[in-house]
């Protein structure tokens, strides 16, 4: 029988969905959630997932790239999303991909599961009660509590107490987090480390390191090139550019010799010669990005200064790189949460920030995980 907490949230939940209509209609009107709003809050598109299987939910792109060694551990698995980069993230993995429907649709909509894994901040009430109450194993993997949010968290403490009671097991990303976790009412934490960190970049050709300051342009897209040799000077150390896409590097190739034909710098394309004698260097071949970290000081993380959403700042920073991005990162958050020191800036700022590159901080990477725990604890469900 369900609790009268639940039964005011559900008539809460019913009252702001209502309310919310007309924001939800006006959002039709933008292509870029023409399926989403719909399939989430109109269950168009939208079935249960009827299989009993292992049910795997993040919310965006971040979330659901982190979960990938355990979708395909469990590849004949449910996934369900909450963002339409999530949805096209998940949909490179598997065929059976849904939209989490809201809250009020949950009690109908779910159906029987082996187990529901959620992915870090995802506690939706009605999401772990109805799950649990058809019976499945409910659990909560790369749980956290950032400083920043932990004071919010202890307000609403009474209302996150309830969520923890339909959570069999929680794995945490630290022993800060597992003690943040149990104050808000959480029971059975394991700490396994940052699963984002699970799968680190690795070299593929290992480039002698140069003597003096390597900056690395990495994952540039169309007018990302030109804003970055505008700010450059060769008295900040040498520039390797690598384009995101292949079809670009002619393009570039032109952008940089443009650049310096009133200059008296070095340029070569790096499919040319593989060596890093001159200025700048055109890195126009693909699979090098990383080789390339490996012996950069600084990188300028492409992707951030257009509205691109930004690229994986996990690579550089393993690598020990300062790491400089434009603020459109919407795509990258979740992995920039995993590093401390890091610099994201405005377009007319990257000059200023090249300027003190001896001053700039190295990232520092959160602890690595493992997703062997949450692989032995869901075999046995």
């Amino acid at each position: 029988m369900l609790s009268l907490f639940s039964f005011f949230y559900y008539i809460l939940a019913i009252i702001v969905y209502i309310i919310a209509m007309p924001l939800l209609l006006l959002k039709l009107r933008n292509n870029k959630y023409k399926i989403a709003i719909p399939a989430k809050f109109f269950l168009k598109n939208n079935p249960s997932f009827k299989e009993d299987k292992i049910w795997f939910h993040s919310c965006s792109m971040g979330e659901t790239k982190a979960i990938k060694p355990l979708i395909d551990e469990f590849s004949d698995c449910n996934l369900s999303v909450i963002t339409n980069t999530g949805f096209e993230e998940a949909s490179k993995y598997s065929n059976n991909v849904r939209y989490l429907p809201y809250e009020i649709f949950l009690p109908f909509w779910i159906n029987r599961q082996k187990a529901l894994v959620v992915m870090e901040a995802e506690l939706w009430y009605m999401l772990f009660l109805f799950a649990k109450t058809k019976g499945a194993k409910t659990y909560l993997i790369n749980a956290r509590i950032s400083d920043k949010s932990y004071n919010s968290y202890k307000k609403m403490r009474w209302f996150y107490k309830q969520i923890f009671k339909n959570i069999d097991k929680i794995f945490a990303q630290s022993e800060t987090d597992k003690k943040r976790l149990e104050e808000l009412g959480a029971k059975n934490i394991e700490v396994i480390g940052n699963i984002k960190l699970a799968q680190l970049p690795k070299i593929t050709k290992k480039f002698k390191r140069l003597e003096e300051v390597v900056i690395t342009a990495g994952s540039t897209h169309q007018n990302e090139e030109k804003l970055i040799l505008n700010a450059y000077e060769r008295k900040y150390g040498k520039l390797i550019i690598v384009p995101r896409h292949p079809e670009r590097f002619d393009k570039v190739d032109e952008l940089i010799k443009e650049y310096i034909k009133d200059k008296s710098l070095t340029y070569h394309r790096f499919s040319k010669n593989e060596d890093f004698n001159s200025d700048i260097i055109l890195v126009d071949k693909l699979g090098e990005l990383n080789n390339i970290y490996a012996i950069s000081d600084v990188v300028i993380l492409g992707g951030g200064f257009e509205k691109v959403g930004g690229h994986n700042p996990i690579e550089p920073a393993y690598f020990g790189c300062k790491i400089i991005s434009g603020k459109n990162i919407f795509n990258q958050k979740s992995l920039f949460e995993c590093i401390q020191n890091y610099y994201i800036i405005e377009v007319t700022q990257l000059k200023e920030y090249l300027e003190k590159i001896e001053k700039l901080e190295k990232p520092q990477l959160a602890k690595a995980g493992t997703i062997e725990p949450i692989i032995k604890e869901l075999k046995n469900v």
